[in-house]
């Protein structure tokens, strides 16, 4: 077998020593050679040693010229058909943080270093949307993009683009979460006083039956994307098949995002109640307004029959909250609500997954069950006994 090696004049008379190896073929099948030249034999000898072991055990990264922008496209390519396409769009919107400040990086070049400069410097000038100039970006958006990135990363290890995932290791700064817990505290769910008031003040309001539903944990795309033909009020049921995100400024009817999502609800008597004068309601405005209504079948619609998006259902429960002078909480914080309020009266983990359209249980409990200082009260009292027992 002739010498892979060779010795190689350069134009200014100096001695290099030059290797060619096959590397597998291109997509249209030719023949892919790697070309490498290094200032001595010996050097020659121990690269050409490494690539074929490399090659032999399926290790080997050829050099390659994309960059991180151009990665992340491939990436989010590739991802279109796992996920939805409100998901990509969501993805793409988050990993602009570290498209603008990477995206000219070659991929192969990226170390540990510039990633963890580049989340420090989203959260101290990552410029929330519509924020005022030198808004601090939420930790917790910071710590998105980089799970996300941290994603691509290891893509790029699978498709042998990168031996290592630059991201592995990189964290949001403790301090950095610190201080957004200072600056941006979390806005608390509403307690079971305040969606007793709540419930109180609605009664008799027009939307009343899908505010009641978003208090029972409906997501507010479920609640807009709920079909009277998917409701049996004799039955007392609710069947989630359809849901009505919004993706930038249009609304998307789409499917339920996990299999999980597609299920049946009981209704709750008083919620049962809402939706059968809803029912009666539209009839009556059905009748008032003649060929100028819009019989579309959906459950949360105007008085001419047309859905309303989550924005507008959004801004909706925003008024009376104002009216009722109650503090204002976003409607998905409802959901919180509900399902801490079922977790704390004895409802079994796998019910309350099964409840909230989620898969995995322990999820539903670490991000949606939270105890106030009313639901330890108990608890307070038990001590108290303990301690007098003591005495």
């Amino acid at each position: 077998m002739p010498d892979p090696v060779k010795e190689v004049r350069l134009a200014s008379g100096k001695i290099r020593y030059r290797f060619v190896v096959d590397v597998g073929r291109h997509p249209n099948g030719d023949r892919r050679q790697l070309t490498v030249t290094r200032e001595s034999e010996t050097e020659a000898r121990a690269e050409y040693g490494r690539i074929i072991a490399q090659k032999e055990n399926g290790t080997l990264v050829l050099p390659s010229n994309i960059t991180v922008a151009q990665w992340i496209d491939e990436w989010l390519k590739m991802k279109e058909r796992d996920v939805e396409l409100t998901s990509i769009i969501t993805y793409r919107n988050t990993l602009v943080h570290i498209v603008d400040r990477l995206g000219g990086t070659k991929l192969q070049d990226l170390t540990t270093d510039q990633v963890r400069d580049c989340v420090d410097d989203i959260v101290a000038r990552g410029r929330r949307s519509r924020g005022p100039k030198g808004t601090r970006l939420a930790a917790s958006t910071a710590e998105y993009a980089l799970n996300r990135f941290r994603e691509v990363l290891s893509s790029a290890v699978v498709c042998r683009l990168r031996t290592t995932n630059p991201a592995q290791g990189v964290r949001v700064s403790l301090a950095d979460k610190k201080a957004d817990r200072r600056l941006r505290p979390k806005v608390k769910p509403w307690s079971v006083s305040e969606v007793q008031f709540f419930i109180a003040g609605i009664e008799n309001d027009r939307l009343e039956a899908p505010l009641l539903m978003s208090l029972m944990g409906l997501r507010p795309a479920e609640v807009v994307g709920l079909q009277w033909e998917y409701l049996d009020l004799p039955l007392a049921t609710l069947e989630i098949v359809i849901t009505r995100p919004m993706v930038g400024n249009e609304t998307v009817e789409k499917d339920p995002k996990t299999e999980a999502g597609e299920r049946v609800l009981p209704l709750p008597g008083p919620v049962g109640s809402a939706l059968k004068r809803l029912k009666l309601a539209q009839a009556r405005e059905k009748l008032a307004a003649g060929e100028a209504y819009a019989d579309t079948g959906w459950v949360v619609v105007d008085e001419l029959g047309l859905p309303l998006s989550t924005k507008q259902l959004r801004r909706y429960v925003y008024r009376v909250m104002e009216r009722l002078g109650m503090r204002k909480v976003r409607l998905y914080d409802a959901r919180h609500s509900c399902l801490s309020y079922l977790a704390n009266n004895g409802v079994p983990d796998h019910i309350l997954a099964a409840w909230a359209g989620h898969t995995n249980a322990a999820f539903t409990k670490k991000k949606y069950v939270h105890v106030d200082v009313e639901d330890m009260r108990e608890a307070a009292e038990k001590w108290g006994d303990f301690h007098g027992g003591a005495r």
